[in-house]
């Protein structure tokens, strides 16, 4: 389906069961797709739990730039697409993540989305060429619960465990985190199993 927004159309491809204990909204990176290994992955997780997933391709992207742009304009269309899908989550825990500059939209956005947590894939901690400068403040701002998944060789940095409710490190990956997307799943699982009815009395 596409919502539109002030700065243009968003793509969003839903997995929607008919009685869903929760919903997953997730987006990806500055130059990347919601196909992305890990997300695909995070996907596969909350679907096993009984949640319902949205991915969410963003304005940017679905123009065809790869520069996401004014932050603030990011933001603004992550909130419309939201509000396209209040109906939808209506009461139900909403936790919304997405990998690298997705991440950070999420974190941003959380409070003014009412989002019960958020999913930081490969949270791009320190800018390019500018180690001096961290980003740890949208994480430690995000005003709920934030589960960082890095890896340890990601040359954007690792989060400090203090900066968010969790900080998981996989050895071996990159920011790509698509050695072993099957880890990234496995790390994010146990974290949304709170919101899932699986297992739960009736």
């Amino acid at each position: 389906m596409r919502i539109m927004t002030a700065h243009g159309p968003a793509e969003v491809t839903l997995d929607e069961p008919g009685d869903p204990a929760f919903w997953l909204v997730l987006t990806h990176g500055s130059n990347g797709g919601v196909q992305a290994p890990d997300l695909l992955a995070v996907r596969a997780a909350a679907l096993g739990l009984g949640g319902a997933v949205a991915r969410v391709v963003q304005p940017f992207r679905l123009a065809g730039r790869r520069a996401p742009g004014s932050p603030v304009k990011q933001d603004e269309a992550w909130l419309e697409v939201i509000g396209a899908l209040r109906d939808r989550i209506g009461g139900l825990p909403l936790v919304q993540g997405g990998r690298s500059n997705g991440a950070r939209v999420a974190c941003r956005t959380a409070r003014a989305a009412g989002a019960a947590g958020v999913v930081a894939l490969a949270f791009p901690l320190c800018p390019p060429r500018r180690p001096g400068v961290s980003r740890a403040g949208e994480l430690r701002t995000a005003g709920t619960e934030v589960l960082v998944v890095n890896g340890d060789r990601d040359p954007f940095g690792i989060p400090d465990p203090a900066d968010a409710t969790q900080v998981t490190v996989l050895p071996g990956e990159r920011h790509d985190l698509d050695r072993n997307p099957a880890a990234v799943g496995a790390a994010v699982e146990p974290w949304l199993r709170r919101w899932a009815r699986i297992g739960a009395p009736a």
